[in-house]
């Protein structure tokens, strides 16, 4: 790809390499690696970032182990990763700028979805950056594009969200599932957040006006019934969930957690759709897309207050590899950030 940009890259020292995590292979943490790659190139019409920050989840994990099997089919990589450098959500700097790129200059701070971001610089295309609010920290930013947008288009493209319903969040203490919490009560729901007994305080400081510990309590035990059901987990039957909804009420399963190593949740979600073909109630499920609007919309929240980043801990590069393997071990169950340059 040619590399064509306004600015030198270099910073004036004729470096054209970088600090970055790779990943050659798939496989668990043992596949990634700390070393100097060179640099991106950018297309015309994006942008070469300086990166802050990055954010991990459960989603880089995905990528990096290539499961469930169906991601590679949707062009991550059917035998090994497309891309070196593992990595999306990113806060930083642009450092350059594509021939066509005219929403941002040299210096500017942005936010948003790149690719590489595990690195000391990474490509992202423009219609994937906004300015990084001044009141947002650059880790704050990093853990929020993805989880913040994927939560925003469940509860309003996809589950219709209206001022006044009871809502149910299904891993209210994760990545997603942290976010959904805070935008569902922004726009005028009540919320329930399901976590484990040790995350349950941090759901009710998220806004949460009730919580539910799914360790010893079903979410359709009790009188309760919610309108809108976002389910991040995966791990709740088709009949449990409708069960907890009402008789008109939207369910949204997120992401494919559970299932097996083919398809993940995907037969799971694919039974939900046909099902809400007979019922009254609709049982949906989507993925997310990677939307400017909404990354612009997420912005004004964060940047009002109503809704921060519940970053777990953070980490340097060289300290990826064994980040991803506290994840992997279930030791890291937050959004956690990767931080770049101070």
């Amino acid at each position: 790809m040619m590399q064509t940009h306004h600015e030198q890259t270099t910073d004036g020292m004729g470096v054209t390499t970088m600090r970055a995590v790779t990943q050659r292979a798939y496989g668990s943490s043992d596949v990634l690696q700390v070393g100097r790659v060179d640099r991106p190139a950018i297309a015309a019409d994006e942008v070469l970032i300086k990166v802050a920050a990055a954010g991990l989840d459960r989603g880089v994990w995905h990528l990096m182990t290539g499961r469930p099997y169906l991601i590679r089919i949707m062009g991550y990589g059917f035998s090994k990763p497309k891309g070196l450098v593992p990595g999306m959500d990113v806060a930083g700097r642009v450092a350059a700028v594509g021939d066509d790129v005219t929403r941002f200059s040299v210096g500017d701070e942005v936010f948003g979805i790149g690719t590489g971001t595990f690195a000391e610089f990474a490509a992202a295309k423009e219609s994937k950056l906004v300015l990084k609010p001044d009141t947002v920290s650059d880790e704050e930013a990093a853990a929020s594009a993805i989880s913040g947008i994927t939560a925003l288009q469940a509860l309003t493209t996809v589950g219709r969200l209206e001022g006044g319903q009871n809502v149910l969040i299904i891993g209210a203490s994760g990545g997603v599932g942290s976010f959904a919490v805070q935008i569902a009560k922004a726009l005028g729901a009540t919320v329930t957040g399901v976590a484990s007994t040790s995350k349950l305080d941090v759901v009710r400081t998220l806004g949460a006006d009730d919580v539910i510990d799914y360790t010893c309590q079903h979410i359709d035990d009790g009188e309760r019934r919610y309108d809108l059901i976002i389910d991040t987990g995966g791990r709740n039957p088709l009949s449990r969930l409708r069960r907890a909804l009402t008789a008109t009420g939207t369910l949204v399963i997120v992401g494919g957690e559970g299932g097996d190593r083919l398809t993940g949740g995907i037969g799971r979600q694919l039974g939900a759709a046909l099902l809400s073909l007979f019922v009254r109630q609709r049982l949906t499920f989507f993925v997310s897309s990677e939307s400017r609007e909404d990354i612009e919309r997420l912005a004004e929240y964060l940047a009002n207050g109503a809704v921060t980043a519940a970053i777990g801990q953070q980490f340097t590069l060289e300290e990826v590899p064994g980040a991803i393997a506290a994840m992997e071990a279930g030791t890291l169950t937050t959004k956690a950030v990767i931080t770049v340059h101070s």
